[in-house]
């Protein structure tokens, strides 16, 4: 940002040394002042607007048909009158009054302490018949030290609370100060003077009696213009009155006149009901014209101020327009029938402009005619450039190469061109180039011809930039240049090279230009240029070194007095050369070009220091360098606003200003800020920094943003600080805002005084609390022992308890344990006696199969003793049913809440359960059941389905958890 500011410096001290006889103000008589219209959607409002003052913030108010309207560049307000009526007159005093005049309603707006403009009615003071046939407030006029009111049949002069009463011999117009002296015109005396508290009559002013006069205008100490509705100007010089027989009185009479005002003593504004605004030099010579069709939103201009940067605002029938005249740039848009500009040039008297629509032209002299621009017929298509070789036109264009003579067409080729360039080493040819490659042309004495076009480099082109030098033709085409050589016959392109990187530090190549007739090659802001001997591109110093400070550029161009215009991020700088061939860097003008340059091509046409045409996105700019350079001014900033919970203070704090010192309760600790910078040329482009201190130390980033907010701040001492940038890049000086916010009452100082005294306090209650604690600590620790002993030892009685406790569950389970392993004994005994009974059925069964018969007796009874003794051992065997027994027994309990659970259950599956419970294997199930082991599955599927069990549940675990 730093070397922004060194140029800047450089540029205001270069134009106010050069300029300085220039003076302040400058209206152009060449294209429109650029204007922004404010329509009443913008400014909430009626939509005439009958009176324009400024305040000395810069604030400007409106006397409007709905109220008072206020602007500070960033927001509108609106005050309205007690008896809502329309506003036809205000005037801003020294003393930060606003007087405003409306029907049957007069007073004055000032800011109370929170900076809110209050009416104060001046009406209500009058004595009671003095507010009868009042009406409307017409003309307010600060005069020696007095404020004068005046309607068309009163006027009231109230000084401080004071007031007379002038009452209108017939009926009042309008009322003027002029060089310190006021009039009113009367419909039947003519003009009056309030002189020596009295009205007097001006000798042969009885003239104007029938028309009104809207505005009288001091063109000098004697000499004063007098403007009316209907008859047209006037000049009032040594008691003669004289008609201005001018162009600006031509102007007056058939658009009728609404009044004007005064630029710098220099112009003058004619406000008119049926075309705008004129605006005329002290001759009467018109220069400049403002209307529907050429900036102005309305035709109608109820009034027109100059504010203190000497640029024009206009109250309209239906909206406000403000006009930046004060500015080196005039302007011509679609109302000059022009679009984006590419190329311009001036040529026998003509101006003529390659846009994307088509070559167009504007007779050039030094009367330029408000006009709008012509097509050529034939060229209606894109035309990239129009250049001038000798005496002959020719332009680049879609539909190919024209040659343009008396604004006739004549084409050269029908294949579309981007540009062409003299060949050095043969100045009588003119290399062009086209889309698909190159052609020659000759200069010939009855113009430009087509020779051939070149063969042996077929690219599609897509670009226009290309330098030709003694030796080669350089094409850039991004990524690489191309290097080419044309054959001695110019035919044909005969040595081809592609260059993607000056040297391995720099990869690309980001443009090429010839300045001083060498071609130089930029990347980053380094220049090089080619050796041709040693076949490298080697570094010039010169210029590198005069871009070092400057941002990255995208392109140079150099144009008829050795001035270089640069491109960079979407602006436009100048590297203005002077006398002794020093380049001085001018970048401020421009910025109010930003975004409207056409991307990638610098349309600068320097007919002369007065006269530089630049092509932009929606038309052409004219630009006058030699114009005074006091446009550019430092812009002012103000904190407007500044409210938290329940207050809301319209402040206007700028950098000038005392600084006033807020306190917020801590509850309110959420505080917001508004601000605003009454620039309002080039309002787009004005930004804003701001910083809170100390609760950050760097400054925001620039933006539009005019409203900040922080919450939960702590208490302690603040600075709001807000700067504004212009558009020109011009910083602002800091306008500051200091508060406090106040801690809450348990972080006052009295309270941490009382948190001292507190904890004083309970220090010493602590140290007697802990004094008496050891004297009973004393007391207590015999006792307390005496009580750790006892517990100590019930400690023991209970561990010893529990031991034992331990041991008997110990002796419980080891008996369990012994229990179920004599179970498992009793069955396996009770297994082992069923397969001897077995043994003995069957012993007993193959006796039975012996054949008696066979036997003597002897054997018969031995074999039937045998059986008797054997059967007798099966059936007095009780092993069974004392297995029974026992089993019923021992798992009484376990047989009770299973039957308890499933009451449905049978004798039979209350034994399967209980040997499933003894986790009996089914091979010992089928023996003591006496079942086979498919019986078994079938058993266990029964009981399963008796106890409800499903295909996943474990029958097993289910009886165990039973």
């Amino acid at each position: 940002m730093n070397f922004i500011k060194i140029y800047i410096k450089i540029t205001l001290l270069l134009l106010l040394t050069t300029n300085i006889e220039l003076g302040y103000s400058q209206v152009k008589n060449i294209g429109l002042p650029n204007a922004i219209n404010y329509k009443r959607l913008a400014y909430k409002g009626g939509t005439q607007n009958w009176d324009i003052d400024q305040d000395k913030n810069g604030n400007i108010y409106f006397a409007n048909n709905e109220g008072l309207l206020q602007f500070n560049g960033t927001t509108w307000k609106k005050y309205r009158l007690p008896n809502i009526s329309t506003i036809r007159s205000l005037k801003v005093g020294n003393d930060g009054c606003i007087y405003v005049g409306g029907n049957n309603e007069f007073g004055y707006f000032k800011a109370d302490n929170k900076g809110k403009l209050i009416y104060n009615s001046l009406y209500k003071n009058l004595k009671e018949q003095d507010k009868s046939n009042i009406n409307l407030i017409w003309r307010i006029h600060l005069f020696n030290n007095q404020v004068v009111f005046q309607s068309f049949t009163k006027t009231f002069i109230f000084d401080q609370n004071k007031y007379k009463i002038i009452t209108a011999p017939s009926k009042f117009q309008f009322s003027f100060l002029v060089n310190g002296r006021l009039f009113i015109q009367d419909e039947e005396k003519g003009i009056l003077e309030y002189k020596n508290k009295n009205l007097q009559t001006i000798s042969e002013t009885t003239f104007f009696n029938g028309t009104e006069i809207w505005e009288m205008i001091p063109l000098n100490k004697n000499r004063t213009l007098i403007m009316t509705l209907e008859k047209g100007l006037f000049l009032m010089e040594n008691g003669k009155i004289n008609t201005w027989k001018t162009e600006a009185n031509d102007f007056v009479i058939k658009n009728t006149s609404l009044g004007g005002t005064l630029i710098d003593n220099k112009f003058i504004v004619l406000n008119s009901v049926l075309n705008g605004i004129a605006i005329c030099d002290l001759n009467g010579k018109i220069v400049q014209r403002l209307n529907n069709s050429k900036g102005v939103q309305n035709n109608t201009v109820l009034s027109s101020f100059v504010d203190n940067r000497k640029n024009l605002w206009l109250g309209l029938d239906n909206g406000i327009s403000f006009i930046n005249i004060n500015s080196p740039f005039t302007f011509f848009d679609y109302s000059y029938n022009l679009s984006t500009v590419y190329s311009s040039v001036t040529f026998e008297n003509n101006l003529y402009v390659a846009t994307n629509q088509g070559l167009f032209y504007h007779p050039y002299n030094s009367d330029f005619k408000d006009e709008s621009f012509q097509l050529i017929v034939g060229t209606n298509a894109q035309a990239w450039s129009i250049e001038v070789f000798g005496n002959t036109l020719l332009c680049a264009s879609n539909r190919g190469a024209l040659m343009i003579k008396n604004k006739i067409v004549t084409k050269l080729d029908d294949i579309g061109y981007f540009g062409f360039r003299t060949l050095p080493s043969k100045p009588d040819y003119v290399l062009g180039l086209n889309y698909t490659g190159f052609s020659i042309f000759k200069k010939t004495a009855d113009g430009i011809v087509l020779v051939n076009r070149v063969k042996g480099f077929y690219e599609i082109i897509n670009t226009f930039e290309m330098e030709v030098d003694d030796d080669f033709i350089w094409l850039r085409m991004a990524p690489y240049v191309y290097q080419l050589k044309l054959s001695a016959d110019l035919t044909s392109v005969a040595v081809i090279k592609k260059h993607a990187a000056l040297n391995t530090s720099l990869p690309t190549i980001n443009s090429i230009q010839k300045i001083d007739n060498k071609v130089y090659f930029q990347t980053n802001n380094k220049f090089y240029r080619f050796s041709r001997e040693q076949n490298i591109f080697f570094k010039d110093n010169n210029y590198t070194k005069l871009f070092k400070n400057i941002p990255h550029i995208d392109a140079v161009r150099e144009d008829s007095q050795g001035n270089l215009w640069y491109s960079f991020n979407e602006s436009l700088g100048l590297l203005k050369k002077n006398t002794s061939s020093i380049y001085i860097n001018i970048i401020a003008p421009f910025s109010n070009l930003k975004g409207s340059l056409v991307k990638n091509f610098i349309s600068v046409n320097v007919v002369d220091p007065d006269n530089i045409f630049i092509g932009l996105i929606d038309g052409l700019a004219h630009y006058d360098s030699k114009i005074s350079d006091e446009y550019i001014h430092k812009p002012k900033v103000f904190i407007t606003n500044f409210s938290y919970l329940g207050e809301n203070i319209n402040i206007n704090q700028s950098s000038n200003t005392a600084t006033p010192h807020y306190e917020i309760p801590y509850r309110s600790n959420n505080v917001k800020f508004a601000f605003s910078s009454p620039t309002y040329e080039n309002q787009e482009n004005v930004r804003y920094s701001y910083r809170l201190v100390p609760f950050e130390n760097d400054w925001h980033p620039w933006s539009t943003l005019t409203i900040k907010e922080y919450t939960n701040l702590r208490e302690g001492d603040y600075a709001m600080q807000i700067r504004a940038k212009n558009g020109y890049g011009i910083i602002s000086d800091v306008a500051t805002l200091n508060f406090e916010i106040l801690p809450p009452w348990y972080r006052h100082v009295l309270a941490y005084l009382v948190y001292l005294l507190l904890i004083a306090a309970l220090f010493i209650a602590i140290s007697k609390q802990i004094k008496s604690k050891i004297r009973k600590n004393k007391y207590y620790e015999t006792i307390e022992q005496r009580r750790l002993y006892l517990e100590k030892e019930a400690k023991i009685k209970h561990e010893q308890h529990e031991l034992e406790k331990e041991i008997e569950k110990l002796k419980n389970d080891k008996l369990q344990i012994q229990i179920l392993s004599k179970d498992k004994e009793l069955v396996n005994n009770s297994l082992q006696v069923a397969k001897k009974n077995k043994v003995l059925n069957g012993i007993i069964q193959k006796l039975k199969e012996i054949d008696n018969n066979q036997l003597d007796e002897a054997t018969k009874f031995q074999i039937s003793k045998l059986n008797k003794s054997i059967s007798k051992e099966v059936n007095n065997d009780k092993s069974w049913k004392d297995l029974e027994k026992h089993i019923k027994n021992v798992h009484f309990d376990f047989l009770k809440r299973l039957k308890e659970k499933h009451p449905t259950i049978s004798p039979r599956e209350l034994d399967l359960s209980t040997y499933l419970l003894m986790n009996m294997s089914t091979k010992e199930l089928v023996e003591i059941m006496n079942i086979s082991s498919g019986g078994v599955e079938l058993a266990r599927y029964r009981l399963r389905k008796k106890l409800d069990l499903n295909k996943k549940e474990n029958l097993t675990g289910y009886l165990m958890s039973i």
